[in-house]
């Protein structure tokens, strides 16, 4: 595999990654463990869903390419109704709502790397897929969004002193319990949000 793209790019799944594929004309170059895309200034990973899937395959990532940044992008839940369908936000912030240290009994915190200009949201990253209203709601005292990854990619990434920037859609609400409403609304938003990384994230790094 090439060393040292400039670009890397952490999706938990096919169907979130598809149009930056597509779009900037990846072609895949490994199968396993995990499968990877590249052209000759991007790789792309699919990681798999959940926090070891995605601190695994950051971690290979960052082994076997040496990427000088890292982007975790993908769809989230929002936890209210404040952050609506389709709605990108860049996270300053990641609490892992199921993982608390053993002592204070306070859940891990992790801080990402940030660029200015971006309307940014606090993410929670837990395990378990949070759908239930009351369940949202209780997150939502401490965090704006809900996904599966993005904590493990950021403290892989500080493994590897490498620099970690997250973006996410929003694919779901409290009105969205049903699974296959979330992928309907991750196909409906994934191409803006693959047009928004192109025309306003890339520019700027």
């Amino acid at each position: 595999m090439e060393q040292h793209p400039v670009t890397a790019i952490v999706m938990a799944t096919m169907l979130e990654a598809k149009p930056f594929v597509l779009g900037m004309s990846l072609t895949r170059s490994r199968k396993k463990p995990f499968a990877v895309f590249e052209n000759d200034r991007v790789f792309l990973i699919i990681s798999g869903i959940g926090k070891a899937n995605a601190a695994m395959a950051t971690g290979y990532l960052c082994h076997t390419c040496h990427p000088v940044r890292v982007f975790n992008l993908g769809a989230a839940g929002a936890t209210d109704f404040l952050h609506a369908l389709g709605e990108i936000y860049h996270i300053n912030q990641i609490i892992e709502y199921d993982r608390h240290k053993l002592t204070t009994k306070i859940p891990y915190i992790h801080y990402p790397d940030m660029l200015n200009g971006f309307q940014t949201a606090r993410l929670s990253t837990s395990d378990m897929a949070v759908l239930d209203p009351d369940d949202r709601k209780k997150i939502s005292m401490t965090a704006d969004l809900i996904d599966m990854e993005g904590a493990s990619v950021a403290q892989a990434c500080r493994k590897f002193d490498t620099k970690c920037f997250m973006f996410k859609f929003v694919s779901d609400t409290p009105d969205h319990a049903k699974d296959e409403d979330i992928v309907e609304n991750i196909r409906r938003h994934r191409s803006f949000f693959y047009e928004f990384f192109i025309r306003s994230i890339l520019p700027v790094i």
